[in-house]
């Protein structure tokens, strides 16, 4: 996807966008056919390429491609990988751009053999180290901060784990992280666990995952989510764990529970859709209006606005119904264009809406803009009113973790009151879930600071060092 496409999408569909989503099969027969399944289910994490690497003990085969998994693998691909062991990914681009040589996972050749790598996350400190590896010789292929990783491992002249380790506590931000050699996966997660990963069985060997949706897919059971600060060995003894980080904190990106993971799937054994339906309870508790139907924005929100129904004593109602058969290409260069484009991909339902106080649910507003067009497409649809109620806090800042955040400036948050939003969407009456009511929802039981949430985008306090290239990165 250009550019240019990329920027036109965000302007049309006004959401964060995923980060990534990785997948790996240990020990068993049908590991590259179980990967693509797994990515099928992490398709939500991604939607600019998949890829999939496998070795059967002695060599990689392995394909990428772009688009959605099915289009990546849309041929006879997928029939030229083998191996009992496998690592995929799918991606959505927040460092380096999408193209190619960028897709993942990234394979490299170097003295201990081969390796490939599959990342969800961002790396706050991984300009600083690029500069550094290529003062010193290296030479980068991709734009993408996962090599960052493979060039700290391919240059510490340690073994493979002691590699890993070792460049593991030199890099800082936000990764889930899958490594694989001929005979030998490693599993990896943040000292603050920013990005979820759970680990499961299947038969004989072992699955992991971004989300516990992939183990409903592909049949394997769970086992535990993937500690912060924890590094995972997977080979012919067995498995083994350890920590490579001395100091650890949870702080689990909150855009997880409020949109991002898929309702299915559990975070540290909660639920999703139950923690979005809580939030959509409290979220009423916080802010009642008197009306007479609700309806979610499709479909993340659903959940909530199921909650907040069931709190109000008001029927939930399909007053908006999303197209999931509009391609990612279709949208035009003009601004008329862009707005018949909105109608194409959501659009009312007129027998449900028309006459009645209407409360929109939604589970954030970053622009703005996608907010005002569905306020104005209920009202076309005949609404007497329409009031929005966010099943999540302000957001005001950007994200470096993962999440394709727009800079400050253009977060509509970060520059109006919520008085000055609702009068720029056009809403009766607007309403934002409060950080204790999104935090108290979720129901996290956590010692950490925020009961083990990252409120960044939230309040502004990031729970890594932010580094001023990164910043400059994001703000320009």
């Amino acid at each position: 996807m250009s550019d240019a496409v990329m920027m036109e999408h965000d302007e049309l569909w006004d959401k964060l966008n995923e980060e990534c989503g990785v997948f790996g099969v240990f020990n068993h027969p049908d590991a590259p056919q179980l990967s693509y399944y797994g990515l099928h289910a992490l398709q939500h994490r991604g939607q600019e390429s998949a890829g999939i690497c496998a070795s059967d003990g002695e060599k990689f085969s392995y394909h990428r491609g772009m688009g959605l998994v099915t289009e990546a693998f849309n041929g006879n691909q997928l029939s030229k990988i083998h191996g009992r062991m496998a690592i995929g990914h799918v991606r959505y681009t927040t460092a380096g751009e999408s193209k190619l040589e960028n897709a993942q996972p990234l394979v490299f050749k170097y003295t201990g053999g081969n390796l490939a790598l599959a990342h969800n996350g961002n790396l706050v400190n991984a300009e600083q180290i690029r500069h550094q590896l290529e003062r010193q010789g290296s030479i980068f292929q991709t734009t993408s901060d996962t090599e960052v990783i493979a060039h700290l491992i391919a240059r510490s002249g340690y073994e493979i784990e002691q590699a890993v380790r070792e460049s593991l506590r030199m890099i800082k931000g936000a990764y889930a992280l899958l490594l694989m050699t001929e005979n030998k996966m490693i599993i990896a997660l943040d000292p603050n666990g920013l990005r979820p990963l759970v680990l499961g069985r299947l038969d004989e060997g072992y699955v992991v995952a971004s989300e516990t949706c992939a183990f409903e897919t592909v049949g394997a059971e769970y086992i535990r989510d993937v500690e912060p600060g924890e590094m995972i060995v997977i080979d012919e003894k067995g498995l083994r764990s350890e920590r490579f980080a001395g100091q650890t904190q949870r702080a689990i990106c909150s855009f997880e529970y409020i949109y991002f993971a898929r309702p299915d799937s559990d975070i540290d054994g909660i639920n999703v859709h139950l923690a979005r339906k809580e939030m959509g309870r409290q979220l009423y508790k916080e802010s009642a209006i008197e009306a007479d139907v609700v309806t979610g924005v499709p479909d993340s929100s659903i959940s909530a606005a199921i909650g907040y129904a069931e709190a109000a004593g008001l029927p939930y109602e399909l007053g908006l119904v999303k197209n999931r058969y509009v391609g990612r290409t279709f949208i035009q260069p003009n601004q008329e264009m862009r707005a018949r484009g909105v109608r194409m991909k959501l659009s009312a339902v007129r027998k449900v809406v028309e006459g009645k106080r209407v409360v929109m649910i939604d589970d954030s507003i970053v622009r703005g803009t996608t907010s005002g067009r569905i306020v104005r497409m209920l009202r076309e649809a005949g609404a007497k009113e329409v009031h929005v109620r966010i099943s999540s806090p302000p957001v005001k800042n950007p994200c470096f973790y993962g999440i394709d955040t727009s800079s400050r400036e253009e977060l509509i948050a970060s520059e109006k009151s919520i008085e000055q939003i609702r009068e720029c969407i056009g809403a009766d009456s607007l309403a934002f879930l409060s950080e204790k009511g999104m935090i108290d929802a979720i129901g996290r039981n956590d010692t950490a600071p925020n009961r083990g949430h990252c409120l960044a985008c939230f309040t502004g306090c990031y729970p890594t060092e932010i580094y001023e290239d990164t910043k400059n990165c994001v703000e320009k």
